[in-house]
């Protein structure tokens, strides 16, 4: 069930309406049986796992809680953590794993390992990390216990963010959860607003900039040069378009329902440095691993050099977190290098403020990091490391299939009508990048709200006619429904 089909609109509206005709706990079942309802749509057996998954963990919650020993605390918190780690391993990673150790073997001279052919569950990575977190609050001291399982269910599967994200904490979930909700009007015109948003960002720039992206980078040795320099940015907006979309419509959907989302992305492409854009770029991951792997490696506590080790862990980490495949790993070992060599390179970058004017010194970051992100992105995006290193090889290569005359021809774009398309998708982007630039100076959503009525429903009617014309009829799952 795509956030950006008719089919979810339908499932959402029946259960805002059935949802808040029902008594506290009574709703809190309702919610809980229409999240598993919506893991069903994909595969009914997966929910299996999340089962799994918050059994172990409720009941790891209140024997840490009850432990009398830390002895005791630390073997409950162990086993959430294996079990939950065990089941990302065996059916994210195991075919990694495998595939890589392999040739090992074959120059050791033993029998390969038979290749696990295993259906990636959706969304595994989200809800394992989030079920994990209340279990390591737990051992901190750091929350109350759940006694309620209904509450505690919910906190894992609550759909608006069950597949994606936000990954959330259940210092802030679960109190809401478990309160008591009223409909409000304001927070259902706030959430609808957002998801109109998120649907014209998902199908009218991100699954209109795939059709580009994916016919390069499946085929990067028929393309050179301009393809490869046009497919980058684009899957750059592409996968920010993408994600992003389907962060708006999460928290949207969680609004109307009176519960708020954490926020996700901060205009990423509007930061000055890579340790700002991690801290506007999925946020609820990079603060994840800042307070469950950076911390516990002791994070800014330690010396330099450490420091700077903890830094490349996490990213690491973070990569392989994406997929399992080496160009993800690659695509973290970048950034985390990138992310040292920023704070090595800080004294320099100080000196220079000083003597060059703010508004040029912060555009010339600005485009230098968008820039470096934008590389960085064409081993997240290439299906191998082999690809990547061509795409990199012949970025610049200007002549032959490298031109603009071949990426026009290649995609039809010599005629008016596809041209004209080409256009209205790059005014799109441009209009995005313009609304980010607004919102990182007032509070869009706030001033909407100050219009007349006529003025804001003629704004909802036109991005939803945009939509409606412009908007791509080939329905794509999210990238990040992969990992």
């Amino acid at each position: 069930m795509l956030f950006d089909s008719i089919w979810y609109a339908l499932f959402l509206i029946c259960v805002v309406l059935i949802s808040f005709r029902l008594e506290d706990k009574k709703r809190q079942i309702f919610l809980l049986a229409a999240s598993y309802l919506f893991y069903a749509a994909w595969n009914a057996s997966l929910l299996l796992l999340i089962l799994f998954s918050t059994l172990v963990d409720f009941w790891a919650g209140l024997a840490i809680s009850r432990a009398n020993s830390g002895e005791r605390r630390i073997r409950w918190l162990a086993l959430s953590l294996s079990c939950n780690l065990g089941l990302l391993f065996t059916f994210k990673y195991l075919g990694f794993f495998v595939t890589s150790t392999n040739p090992v073997l074959d120059f050791l001279g033993f029998p390969p390992l038979p290749v696990p052919d295993l259906l990636l569950p959706v969304g595994i990575s989200f809800y394992t990390f989030q079920s994990m977190s209340y279990t390591i609050d737990i051992y901190r001291g750091s929350r109350v216990v759940t006694n309620n399982l209904v509450t505690f269910a919910l906190y894992v599967s609550f759909f608006p963010q069950l597949v994606a994200g936000p990954i959330e904490r259940a210092t802030r979930l679960l109190p809401q959860l478990a309160s008591s909700r009223l409909f409000d009007d304001l927070a259902a015109r706030h959430g609808a607003r957002l998801i109109l948003w998120g649907v014209f960002k998902k199908t009218v720039i991100a699954d209109r900039l795939a059709f580009y992206v994916d016919r390069v980078f499946n085929n990067p040795t028929e393309f050179a040069g301009v393809s490869f320099g046009i497919a980058s940015y684009f899957f750059a907006f592409q996968i920010y378009c993408d994600f992003s979309a389907y962060s708006d419509i999460a928290i949207g959907s969680a609004r109307i329902l009176r519960v708020e989302l954490m926020e996700n992305f901060r205009q990423p492409y509007l930061a000055t440095s890579i340790p700002d854009f991690w801290r506007r770029w999925h946020i609820s991951l990079s603060t994840w691993f800042r307070d469950y792997l950076y911390i516990p490696l002791d994070g800014n506590r330690c010396s330099p050099g450490r420091r700077r080790l903890n830094i490349l862990v996490v990213f690491l980490v973070s990569g392989l977190w994406h997929g399992a495949n080496w160009t993800f790993l690659v695509w973290g070992a970048l950034h985390g290098a990138m992310m040292v060599a920023t704070e090595l390179a800080a004294p320099v970058i100080a000196r220079l403020s000083h003597r060059i004017p703010v508004s040029i010194m912060r555009a010339a970051s600005t485009a230098v990091t968008f820039h470096l992100v934008v590389l960085a992105w064409i081993f997240f995006r290439a299906h191998s490391i082999t690809d990547a290193g061509y795409i990199c090889q012949h970025l610049f290569d200007l002549s032959g299939p490298g031109s603009l005359e071949t990426f026009l021809r290649t995609f039809g774009l010599m005629s008016q009508a596809k041209l004209l398309r080409f256009a209205i998708l790059i005014a799109s982007v441009i209009a995005l990048m313009g609304s980010d630039l607004l919102q990182s100076r007032i509070r869009v959503a706030t001033s909407l709200d100050r219009f007349p009525r006529p003025i804001r429903w003629g704004l909802y009617l036109t991005l939803t006619l945009v939509i409606i014309a412009f908007g791509s009829t080939r329905s794509t799952p999210f990238i990040y429904f992969q990992f």
